[in-house]
């Protein structure tokens, strides 16, 4: 079992990381194609990849194209680093619900909770 020392330290460590973060963005990147038909030729074609970083914003998708190079990999970096972002929020959430629990003198639910005992175990004792 931790200690609060130890969560407390963990916690710590969250938010400097948090930070150290400086550039993010929410969303997620997608690779478009299109059909094309080139002149002098027969059939269709596709043209692509392009890359779009698409987001929702309320209940509509937003989406913004993001040139191949350098630009793509700096949206890909950023998008990395949101979700890194929403993972330490969410396990500094869970430390400060666990260390309170802690503080308090708390054990966990599970530890508290009896089993239930059926009707006819009650009429066998």
């Amino acid at each position: 079992m931790e200690t609060v020392k130890q969560l407390e330290a963990r916690r710590n460590a969250i938010l400097e990381e948090m930070g150290s973060i400086i550039y993010l963005r929410r969303g997620t990147i997608n690779e478009q194609y299109f059909k094309a038909h080139p002149k002098g030729r027969k059939g269709r074609v596709l043209q692509g990849p392009y890359y779009v970083l698409s987001k929702r914003e309320g209940t509509k998708t937003v989406s913004q194209r993001v040139s191949a190079g350098v630009e793509l990999e700096q949206a890909r970096k950023d998008v990395a680093q949101y979700k890194r972002f929403v993972d330490l929020c969410q396990e500094f959430e869970q430390l400060t619900a666990r260390l309170g629990g802690l503080e308090r003198g708390e054990q966990d639910l599970e530890q508290k909770k009896k089993r239930f005992r059926s009707l006819s175990n009650k009429m066998r004792k």
